[in-house]
């Protein structure tokens, strides 16, 4: 089977995608948003609360580095913005619940774990990578949008 660079399982003659062959990473795009100043992202040891483009971020400083998690805890949605660093992990204020700023993995229970979002600084600003909505499996091989709007084709 021909197949074009790019194109991943695809036909080059009729352009039909096994689309299970992409992963769903590849399909969505990152926005970087201004999340705060350099001025105002917390201190080592520090957590705070921000929101990029309406997603609840919790901005940690552990050990210097700057770790951004969704904000929401699992258990019962606690503000992990609001709570504390402890070691290399976030502690949510509620009930405890500890996740590591990096991989967003839970000590404790097994399995649990928030999303966590790449950071980078650009002079006096800090910015987080938010995922844009996934490319449709059909615009991403024929290269045309499907509308939004209920009832849309």
């Amino acid at each position: 089977m021909d197949r074009q660079p790019g194109w991943y399982g695809c036909n080059q003659s009729d352009r039909r995608c096994d689309v299970s062959m992409k992963k769903v990473e590849d399909m969505a795009v990152t926005q970087w948003v201004r999340l705060c100043g350099v001025a105002e992202a917390p201190a080592p040891g520090q957590v705070m609360e921000a929101d990029a483009n309406g997603v609840a971020i919790c901005l940690a400083n552990v050990n210097g580095e700057l770790s951004a998690l969704d904000n929401w805890c699992p258990h019962r949605r606690g503000p992990l913005g609001q709570g504390w660093v402890e070691g290399e992990s976030v502690v949510c204020p509620w009930h405890s619940w500890v996740f590591h700023a990096k991989t967003g993995v839970a000590e404790y229970p097994e399995n649990e774990r928030v999303d966590v979002f790449p950071v980078k600084v650009e002079g006096p600003d800090v910015l987080v990578g938010i995922d844009a909505a996934p490319v449709p499996a059909e615009s991403a091989i024929t290269g045309e949008e499907s509308s939004s709007e209920p009832g849309g084709e």
